[in-house]
C-alpha cells in the first residue's frame, strides 16, 4: 500500500525503530551535516530534527540511507523485483500471437493507465499560501559544507514543461539560497530542466518553474530516474507505488505539483539570466567550483500546516545518493539488457559515485566482445558520461570488488586490453582537461581467446576439489575451520 505522504513513511519508519528523533537543538549550518554524515557512513537511522536553531520547522535526513530503506521505499523485498516488474509489461512471458492472445494481454496493458497521475482540485500543500512577504530564510535550508557558497537546497523535485510538446519534467537538480526570493537552479547541459530552458530562449515570458520539497518518498525517488525523454516522472512514480500521484495546479505558474508535498516553490527562471553559484562540496567528495548557472525567482510559497523540511547530505561516499543510485541501477538493468543481450550484471560502485566506474559482466560469445560493450553502453543516455567501464566474465561476480580487482590486475595486457576515447564526460568531473570533455577508460578484464592474440594457453583459476571441500566441512568443522 502506498504511502499518502512524506509523514506517512516518517510514522512506518518510527514503527520499525529506523527513525530517531532528536529533540536537542542543533544547527542547521554544518552541524547537521556532521551528524547526519556520521550516521549515514555508519548504516545508522534516518534523523529528525525537531529543534533546528532559528527556525520553527523540523529537518528529517537520510530518510533512504540504506539498502534495506530504499526497498521499503519501494515496497520490494529485493530492489530488482522492479526491474523484473517493468520487464513482465515490455516482454511477457508469452508473447501474444494471435487475436485472443493480444486480447488476453490487454488487461495487464491497462493497468498502465491506472498509475497515470490523477489532477485533483486541492490538497494539504495548499493549506498555506504566501504571495507576499515571501522569504525563503525561513525554511531550515541547509549550509553542508565548510567551503559552500551558503545554503543548498538538497531535496528538491524541480517542475518545468518542454516548451514545444508541453510535457512535463521532474528533476531533482541543487538550488543554492540568494536570498529571501532567489536561487541557483543547477541544471546541466546534458539534463531535461537545462533543455526547456534553452528552447525557451526568446520567449515573450521567463519560463515557469514549480519545485516541490517533501512528499511520498517514491515521488521523491521518481525525479531522481534516469527515464527515457517522454516519459513523465510522476507516472513512473505511480507505477512504484501501485496508485496515481495526486497533483494540484500551482497558483501563479501553469504548472501541476504533488498535492502531499511539504512545501512547493512556485517561479520562474530568465534565460537570460545567471549568477554566480557555489562551490558546493558534491557526491564526488570534492568541491565542484563556482559557476554561472541560472537563477529561479519565487513568486509564491505554498505548505503544509507545521511543514517538515526534508534534506540530504552529499560529499564523500557513502552517503544516501548512493543507495538511490543503486536503487537506479538494479531497476534499469533489464531495460539495458534489452538493448545490450549478452550483459549479465552491473556494478556501479560507491566510490565511482555513478559516473566514474561501471563495472559490468558478460557472456562471452566471439572475439573484442568486451570492446562492443564498452561501446554500447557509452553510447545510451546518461551512460556515455561513464568515465571507466569494466568488463568480466559471466561467473565474475561484479559486487565483489575485491574479486573484479583481482581479474583486472592479473588478466589485462595494457595495451591490449584497454580502449580510450574521447567524449562528454559529467558536469562535475574535475579531473577533465576540459569542462564537461576528455578521455574514457574501458578495461577488458575478460578470459582472453586465441582469436584474439593470445596464443598461450589461459591458466585455470585455482580452486579446491569438492570432495576435499566436503572432508574438511565434516572432520574440521567442530574446531570452526
Amino acid at each position: 500500500m502506498a504511502y499518502k505522504d512524506l509523514r506517512t513513511f516518517i510514522n512506518f519508519l518510527e514503527k520499525k525503530n529506523l527513525l530517531k528523533r532528536i529533540k536537542e537543538e542543533v544547527d542547521a549550518d554544518l552541524e547537521i551535516t556532521e551528524i547526519t554524515d556520521r550516521v549515514t557512513k555508519s548504516g545508522g537511522p534516518a534523523l529528525y530534527f525537531e529543534n533546528v536553531k532559528g527556525y520553527d520547522m523540523p529537518v528529517v535526513t537520510n530518510l533512504m540511507g540504506t539498502l534495506e530503506r530504499m526497498q521499503m521505499v519501494l515496497e520490494v523485498e529485493e530492489l530488482d523485483d522492479v526491474g523484473r516488474e517493468i520487464m513482465s509489461f515490455l516482454q511477457p512471458p508469452e508473447l501474444p500471437t494471435g487475436i485472443f492472445d493480444k486480447l488476453k494481454a490487454l488487461p495487464k496493458l491497462a493497468q498502465v493507465s491506472n498509475f497515470l497521475p490523477k489532477t485533483v482540485k486541492t490538497g494539504p500543500v495548499k493549506d498555506v499560501i504566501i504571495k507576499d512577504n515571501i522569504d525563503l530564510n525561513k525554511i531550515p535550508v541547509l549550509k553542508c559544507w565548510p567551503d559552500d557558497g551558503g545554503p543548498f537546497i538538497t531535496l528538491p523535485l524541480v517542475f518545468t514543461k518542454d516548451p514545444d510538446s508541453g510535457k512535463r519534467n521532474v528533476g531533482m537538480y541543487r538550488m543554492q539560497i540568494y536570498d529571501d526570493k532567489t536561487t541557483g537552479m543547477h541544471w546541466h547541459i546534458h539534463k531535461s530542466g537545462q533543455e526547456h530552458m534553452d528552447k525557451s530562449r526568446g520567449a515573450a515570458k521567463p519560463m515557469e518553474v514549480a519545485v516541490a520539497l517533501g512528499g511520498d518518498p517514491t515521488v521523491i525517488y521518481s525525479a531522481t530516474a534516469p527515464l527515457p525523454p517522454g516519459i513523465d516522472e510522476m507516472l513512473f512514480a505511480g507505477f512504484l507505488r501501485k496508485e496515481p500521484v495526486e497533483m494540484v495546479k500551482c497558483e501563479t505558474v501553469d504548472i501541476e505539483v504533488p498535492a502531499h508535498a511539504e512545501i512547493i516553490l512556485e517561479g520562474y527562471v530568465d534565460p537570460n539570466e545567471t549568477r554566480l553559484e557555489g562551490p558546493f562540496g558534491d557526491h564526488t567528495g570534492y568541491y565542484s567550483p563556482a559557476d554561472q548557472y541560472p537563477v529561479f525567482h519565487v513568486t509564491c510559497i505554498t505548505h503544509r500546516k507545521k511543514p517538515i523540511y526534508p534534506a540530504t547530505i552529499v560529499g564523500r561516499p557513502i552517503q544516501e545518493d548512493y543507495f538511490m543510485g543503486k536503487a537506479t541501477e538494479r531497476i534499469f538493468l533489464p531495460l539495458l539488457k534489452m538493448q545490450i543481450s549478452e550483459l549479465v550484471d552491473m556494478n556501479m560502485p560507491a566510490e565511482g559515485v555513478f559516473h566514474n566506474c561501471v563495472i559490468v559482466s558478460i557472456k562471452k560469445k566471439y572475439p573484442g566482445q568486451a570492446k562492443k560493450v564498452m561501446c554500447a553502453l557509452w553510447g545510451i543516455g546518461l551512460m556515455a558520461l561513464a568515465k571507466l567501464v569494466i568488463v568480466v566474465d559471466e561467473e565474475v561476480d561484479v559486487h565483489d570488488l575485491s574479486e573484479v580487482m583481482w581479474r583486472v590486475f592479473n588478466n589485462i595486457d595494457a595495451k591490449r586490453d584497454t580502449m580510450i576515447v574521447d567524449g562528454p564526460l559529467d558536469d562535475l568531473d574535475h579531473a577533465a582537461p576540459l569542462h564537461r570533455y576528455g578521455a574514457k577508460l574501458g578495461i577488458d578484464a575478460t578470459k582472453k581467446w586465441p582469436s584474439e592474440g593470445y596464443n598461450r594457453d589461459w591458466p585455470d583459476v585455482i580452486e579446491m576439489s569438492n570432495d576435499i571441500k566436503e572432508k574438511v566441512d565434516r572432520k574440521w568443522k567442530k574446531y570452526g575451520f
